[in-house]
């Protein structure tokens, strides 16, 4: 997809972070918008922001967990567009599993992040995708992952990986799928990075139905900081990716009809190719942490 003035765009997770980044990004390319996010106070503020910028863009509050609300969000978006010519399913969240072992995580915990990170995804392409395919014309789904899970594994989050695991399937799967039927939607996967983004996924509990906790929120356990000042102490300078950046590999990806939108990085090109090369030498995995 090279042009994107006119364009149709729908994006969920798309009142801050990756989401706003790449709505602002294809808003200057000319795309129509329609945000999609669980927080109405801040998807007004989205619209609003990207109303100063000249970009037309709507609002839909939208719970990806819930395929009504994903099937409402298709509705509303074609009944107003008549067409969708990109999903960004985009939304996720994360929580803290850094100190529990996986045998001890809640089960809570699992349901939620795989209700959102996944079930968001796959509602997306059933919601979106038969009407995205009638109408016969070029469109592309996203879904994005992470190279925490997507790609690699990192052993102290295993409901975050293995969400993150799952969505790298589905859209490889989705990928083969719409290759074999000769369809004119493409799909890609998106990995933001090089390193890990500022957003606010950290505090993504504040989202959390208060059915699916097991105690009260009251913040954040591990910010970003924290995270920095760990990596520090291990010697590391870790610097953050801004959204700003994963959205230009996100365009950059798009107008060269990748699958794997994936910026650059030694590092983890490196753990990439040692988990291949040790798949297919058979070799017991090493600690990797």
């Amino acid at each position: 997809m090279k042009d994107f003035n006119g364009k149709i765009a729908v994006i969920t997770g798309g009142a801050s972070g990756i989401g706003l980044a790449i709505a602002e990004r294809l808003g200057r390319e000319g795309a129509k918008l329609v945000l999609a996010d669980i927080e109405p106070a801040a998807l007004n503020l989205a619209v609003e922001q990207l109303a100063k910028q000249g970009v037309e863009s709507s609002a839909v509050v939208s719970d990806v967990s819930d395929y009504a609300s994903v099937e409402a969000l298709a509705d509303q978006a074609y009944e107003r567009h008549g067409a969708v010519d990109i999903l960004c399913n985009n939304a996720g969240v994360g929580t803290d599993e850094t100190a529990q072992r996986i045998w001890e995580l809640p089960l809570s915990d699992w349901k939620w992040v795989f209700s959102v990170n996944i079930w968001g995804a796959i509602h997306g392409i059933r919601a979106f995708l038969p009407r995205m395919i009638a109408q016969d014309r070029e469109a592309h789904v996203i879904n994005t992952s992470s190279g925490n899970g997507g790609l690699t594994l990192v052993p102290t989050t295993p409901i975050y990986s293995a969400s993150k695991s799952a969505v790298t399937t589905v859209t490889e799967t989705l990928n083969q799928q719409l290759l074999m039927t000769g369809s004119k939607v493409k799909a890609s996967v998106l990995f933001p990075g090089p390193s890990i983004v500022e957003t606010n996924i950290f505090s993504a509990e504040r989202n959390r139905p208060e059915d699916q906790r097991d105690k009260p929120w009251d913040g954040p356990s591990v910010t970003l900081e924290d995270i920095q000042n760990m990596a520090k102490q291990a010697g590391h300078d870790l610097v953050a990716t801004q959204p700003e950046e994963v959205a230009e590999h996100f365009l950059e990806g798009l107008r060269e009809d990748r699958f794997w939108i994936l910026p650059a990085s030694k590092d983890m090109e490196a753990k990439i190719r040692a988990r291949a090369d040790g798949i297919l030498a058979r070799e017991n995995p090493k600690l990797s942490f």
